[in-house]
């Protein structure tokens, strides 16, 4: 998300945000299946898989951070549009055949009289819909496991790269310097800060994969 400071025909001939939206879902999507799956392996049922799980972690946790910010934003009374970065998109997709995904879909551009607690609030709520979408996928695993629904191995995959994926997106964006949304926060409140940091670092880093299997292999025992 990024305050609007230039191109003011982003509000003098606003963007279509649901096709903005779609296009940065469907290129996030395609750009983390290809990365997840290999240059190499794109002919495979792997790569539909990876597709299926792209479309549902990583597009939907991209395009819920950035509704979320123009959400909060419009809620203060500010203009707000989304425009997804072509070029970053096309970039990303490319990049994604040497195994590396980029993650820069597009940005949340407003204007309007805020004062520095609101847009520290509107920064803030893409990171935490982030992390609370981590949070959901984590408590997924539950009714999964016990469940035991059709095609259990992908909603398994569904909800281990949600629960890792949203984690560490909430937490990139947490960086407190230049357009990232933790250097509002911090600006805002030093506190709200560092508490939203330690959860997406416990989220991320201190819930290990050994910590979650046991925990998986427990639940899988009692049910």
């Amino acid at each position: 998300m990024r305050d609007f400071t230039s191109f003011d025909d982003i509000f003098s001939r606003p963007p279509n945000d649901n096709f903005e939206l779609l296009k940065a879902w469907a290129g996030t999507t395609l750009a983390f299946a290809i990365m997840q799956t290999g240059a190499s392996n794109l002919l495979s049922g792997e790569f539909v898989t990876n597709l299926i799980v792209a479309a549902i972690v990583a597009g939907i946790g991209f395009v819920l951070h950035e509704l979320a910010h123009r959400v909060v934003a419009r809620g203060y009374g500010a203009q707000a549009h989304f425009m997804a970065n072509d070029r970053w998109l096309l970039l990303s997709i490319l990049i994604s055949f040497l195994g590396v995904f980029i993650a820069a879909p597009g940005a949340v551009w407003h204007r309007g009289k805020l004062n520095i607690r609101q847009s520290g609030i509107i920064a803030l709520a893409g990171p935490v819909t982030n992390l609370v979408l981590s949070v959901l996928f984590l408590f997924l695993f539950i009714p999964v496991i016990v469940l035991r629904p059709l095609w259990f191995d992908l909603w398994i995959t569904i909800c281990y790269v949600g629960f890792r994926f949203n984690a560490w997106i909430g937490l990139f964006n947490m960086i407190p310097a230049g357009p990232f949304d933790g250097a509002k926060v911090l600006a805002w409140d030093w506190k709200v800060f560092a508490v939203t940091v330690a959860i997406g670092v416990g989220l991320t880093f201190l819930l290990s994969d050994s910590a979650l299997s046991g925990v998986l292999q427990t639940l899988a025992r009692m049910f």
